[in-house]
């Protein structure tokens, strides 16, 4: 009888800790092409490095701050989620992560020939395309990946 009530107590151990990697609101449909907008217009500004440092300066200071509202809108909406790379998700959501950071290794590659090659405006297009478009791939993989922990530890 007690190996019985210590395995529940395990599988609801294990189904509170996987609450808020599989517990949120959905993703808003403008979220990918606005955090794509942000990291292109974050290199755009690179186009005033040696032409005014004023602007550039200031620039990023906007940017960085609109990065810190909406860093803290996310936390209010989504509550206590941890975000890639902090706390401990089930192994379903840990490889869905994983992918994530190899992905930004993919576009930091992608983009930084772009840059070199043809200049900032093609660098903020291509990382444009290419943040929106992971960003797309990346929430229907963690969206596929949550409905398996859900339905796991149902």
């Amino acid at each position: 009888m007690e190996s019985i009530e210590a395995r529940d107590q395990l599988f609801l151990a294990e189904r509170a800790a996987a609450a808020p990697y599989v517990q949120y609101p959905p993703t808003p449909w403008w979220y990918a092409p606005v955090i794509g907008a942000w990291t292109a217009a974050f290199i755009g500004c690179f186009t005033w490095w040696r032409e005014n440092g004023a602007l550039f300066a200031a620039s990023l200071a906007i940017l960085l701050s609109a990065e810190v509202l909406f860093l803290v809108w996310m936390r209010r909406r989504h509550g206590a989620l941890p975000m890639p790379g902090h706390g401990k998700p089930p192994v379903e959501i840990a490889a869905v992560w994983r992918g994530y950071f190899a992905g930004l290794v993919v576009i930091a590659a992608l983009v930084a020939p772009a840059w070199w090659f043809v200049g900032v405006p093609a660098a903020a297009a291509v990382a444009f395309v290419l943040v929106t478009a992971g960003l797309v791939v990346y929430e229907r993989k963690y969206a596929v990946a949550a409905g398996r922990v859900r339905d796991r530890l149902a």
